[in-house]
């Protein structure tokens, strides 16, 4: 892949994270917020909120990535103390998911409601855990055949590029 054809899909790949981050979920939490009461979905905005929060991290990474490809300059030690401090606080998050749950069925008299939209709920914070795994553990996403490839030919995921800066770069 040329360096041209990185920037193109680090650019592609950025924009698509920045709009989730910054509009569509966002979007979804405000619609949620006017139409239900917030002790009704309280673990659907938890998990809404953890997706916002991890999706800002992995945007600020690819921008990041992207100045760098171009030339453009940063303080490389303030990212990586960021990255490393963002991981530890998303692990603390989803530890938290059980306990907003269980919170959630304090708040519904003990029982599960489908019309709190509980499924979408559990969706939104299984989805939150697997963006963090996408960025500091293993690439899920598997967008372009070199990927694929990979995986095909090695039979295991990738290991995320935030992940392997953090390693390469431990203080």
């Amino acid at each position: 892949m040329t360096k041209k054809d990185l920037i193109k899909r680090l650019n592609k790949t950025y924009l698509m994270e920045r709009s989730h981050a910054f509009i569509t979920f966002p979007a979804i939490t405000v619609y949620l917020l006017f139409t239900n009461s917030p002790l009704d979905i309280v673990f659907l905005l938890y998990g809404l909120i953890l997706c916002i929060y991890i999706l800002l991290q992995g945007q600020h990474y690819f921008k990041l990535k992207l100045q760098s490809l171009k030339g453009v300059t940063f303080d490389q030690n303030k990212s990586l103390i960021f990255f490393r401090k963002s991981k530890k606080l998303n692990l603390i998050f989803i530890v938290l998911i059980p306990f907003v749950f269980i919170l959630q069925l304090f708040l519904n008299n003990w029982t599960i409601k489908t019309e709190n939209l509980i499924y979408w709920a559990i969706i939104a914070n299984v989805f939150g855990i697997l963006e963090h795994i996408n960025y500091y553990n293993r690439q899920l996403m598997i967008d372009n055949s070199s990927d694929l490839n990979y995986v095909i030919k090695n039979r295991k995921l990738k290991i995320a590029s935030l992940a392997k800066d953090l390693l390469e770069n431990e203080i």
